[in-house]
């Protein structure tokens, strides 16, 4: 068949994914030493929780807990963001969701090119959560102007990595030694440089506009800032982290810890500060340093129904409410117990998150439910459920939280990076410069869940035969 010769975008994926954590480990040893610790403390959960290990096993998502990883990246204009997308969709990865950081002091929006669907999850769930630098947001008309030049001028993709991907979508695929030149191209446009685009005074004039402006506007290109392991206990990490000579920041972003854990925990390791060399007009070179790439770990938990996602964003306002982090750490524990007292109000076992439709789950059938055949078309899940027929498990939730991305984005940009911007989303010019739809995650998830549910029926219940 013809699609045989071309390389599964899969496959693809996987295999960039394994190229940039082998680059960034190498670019950043302190995240090759975070990837030990992970993978330490993953074992010893799994070990001590034989539940957890078997839902994992049943859900087919134990093998990929090494693997599970996620990267970010900052655009400077739509061109980039487009072809970004051309290039992700080669790996079968698309738009997922939309993300308004201004609202939290981060002049960006974004959204999470991923896999999606239960298969394609299940091979390699790579994830990177791109994010388009707001020029609007800058108040210096003077300083916007020079940035949108600067930015005018940069090609972020080797002219290769354009071709292949024109290749793909025009004969809709690569094949194998194609795939391999792609990945090596695109790998390219995430790479770090040390060499400025801009002078040191430049530096500075973007750098007090808002460190993150200068992070993408100042170099060649928008190299990975971060990778990001997945952690069944992301508190042992953080606890263990300063033995390891890795300096974590002071609070875990999103809900605080469950026992039946909900969304997405984040936290990371303080970035570096790397010498950089800054370009005269005369062609000589001036050293100074930028402060951007960091290490981070992420639980994940269940992905929340609207409902879910409206009781969680309820919480966590009641609770900043109480007390904001601030940046320094300097009132982390009295941030910590506002978090906890907050989410008392979100039920914390699976079947009472169930039965209040804050989550979704995948359905499937049990020994039981393998070995029987039922004739009555109407009987409800609950039934199936309290009489052994069939058991459900939690959706991981594969995308990210506006509020804890900007906590993580502020805690690396320095103590004193707080800033205030006019919350101004704009998902529809977001997506013109796109140049498509972002997914709406709730659909997703729903989608799944309706699928699971229908397979358990189908095969469950007897379909009388057509008179």
């Amino acid at each position: 068949m013809p699609e045989e010769r071309f390389s599964p975008a899969d496959d693809i994926r996987s295999a960039f994914s394994a190229a940039m954590s082998a680059m960034y480990r190498n670019e950043v040893p302190a995240y090759g030493t975070l990837m030990a610790l992970v993978a330490e403390v993953n074992l010893e959960t799994l070990s001590t929780d034989p539940d957890l290990r078997a839902r994992l096993k049943a859900t087919d998502t134990l093998d990929r807990i090494s693997e599970e990883r996620h990267g970010a990246i900052r655009l400077g204009t739509p061109a980039e963001l487009s072809m970004m997308r051309r290039v992700f969709a080669v790996m079968g990865m698309y738009p997922v969701g939309y993300y308004d950081l201004s609202t939290a002091g981060v002049p960006v929006h974004s959204t999470a090119f991923r896999p999606v669907g239960e298969k394609a999850l299940s091979r390699n769930p790579f994830r990177v959560f791109t994010s388009l630098l707001r020029l609007d947001l800058i108040a210096d008309e003077t300083l916007r102007r020079e940035a949108e030049e600067l930015l005018g001028r940069r090609r972020i993709f080797t002219d290769i990595a354009v071709a292949l991907t024109q290749k793909a979508e025009r004969e809709g695929g690569l094949d194998k030694a194609d795939a391999e030149r792609f990945v090596a191209e695109v790998l390219e446009t995430f790479r770090w440089h040390d060499k400025a685009n801009v002078s040191l005074d430049m530096y500075r004039r973007l750098h007090d506009a808002h460190r993150l402006i200068a992070d993408v506007v100042s170099f060649k290109g928008p190299h990975i800032n971060h990778l990001t392991p997945r952690t069944l206990d992301i508190d042992a990490v953080q606890a263990r982290m300063p033995e390891h000579g890795i300096a974590p920041k002071a609070v875990v972003e999103g809900p605080p810890s469950r026992k039946c854990p909900i969304l997405l925990r984040q936290t990371s390791f303080k970035a570096l500060q790397e010498t950089v060399s800054f370009a005269d007009e005369d062609g000589s070179w001036n050293s100074g340093s930028h402060t951007a790439r960091f290490g981070e770990i992420e639980q994940r938990g269940i992905a929340l129904t609207p409902k879910g996602r409206a009781l969680y964003d309820e919480l966590l306002n009641r609770s900043r409410a109480v007390v904001r982090p601030a940046a320094d750490g300097s009132n982390a524990r009295e941030y910590e117990a506002a978090l906890a007292e907050a989410f008392q109000a979100f039920p914390d076992s699976w079947a009472e998150i169930r039965a209040n439709g804050l989550g979704y789950f995948v359905y499937s059938l049990t020994e039981k439910g393998l070995a029987s055949r039922l004739s009555d078309a109407a009987v409800s899940l609950d039934t199936l459920f309290a009489e052994g027929f069939i058991r459900f498990d939690p959706i991981v939730y594969e995308d990210f939280l506006p509020v804890s991305a900007a906590g993580i984005f502020q805690s690396n940009l320095g103590d004193d990076a707080q800033q205030e911007f006019k919350a101004s989303p704009n998902q529809l010019r977001f997506e013109a410069d796109l140049g498509a739809a972002v997914l709406n995650e709730f659909e997703h998830y729903a989608a799944i869940e309706q699928d699971s549910i229908e397979v358990c029926l189908r095969t469950l219940i007897v379909q009388e035969a057509a008179e």
